[in-house]
């Protein structure tokens, strides 16, 4: 499930491709309250992420919000299942591997304290399609 907040919040920043400062202090405090509830509300948030120009505060925030739900608001706390791992993974791949979902991979790799294979595995593709690139540029 999903807040109506949060739903209008989407709407309104996907129509205009733009994600301020003020947006994500908004989003932070008066629409998520400080976290994030569900894995919708993490899915809705990524995808809003791959079609946005955004403000710098935008990935930081974005990062913070989803480890904390997968390291410490999903049980057991500071452990990533391997359900939540390849969920994670196969969420953050899409599109391939941006700079935020990396970031978000690799804070969760610092945070808790085991991570299952699945999320390693993307860190590690990840890894590799950025040395190519660099290799192809």
């Amino acid at each position: 499930m999903m807040k109506d907040q949060l739903r209008d919040f989407i709407d309104r920043v996907s129509e205009i491709r733009h994600v301020t400062d003020e947006d994500v202090t908004m989003l932070q405090g008066e629409i998520l309250e400080g976290h994030i509830g569900s894995r919708l509300e993490v899915e809705s948030l990524l995808a809003l992420d791959r079609v946005v120009d955004a403000a710098e505060s935008w990935g930081p925030a974005l990062t913070k919000l989803v480890v904390d739900f997968v390291v410490w608001h999903r049980a057991p706390h500071g452990v990533v299942s391997n359900d939540d791992a390849f969920w994670l993974a196969t969420l953050l791949e899409v599109s391939g591997p941006s700079p935020n979902a990396m970031n978000i991979a690799y804070a969760i790799l610092d945070e808790a304290g085991y991570v299952d294979v699945a999320l390693l595995d993307f860190i590690m593709r990840g890894r590799q399609q950025a040395r190519l690139s660099q290799i192809a540029a």
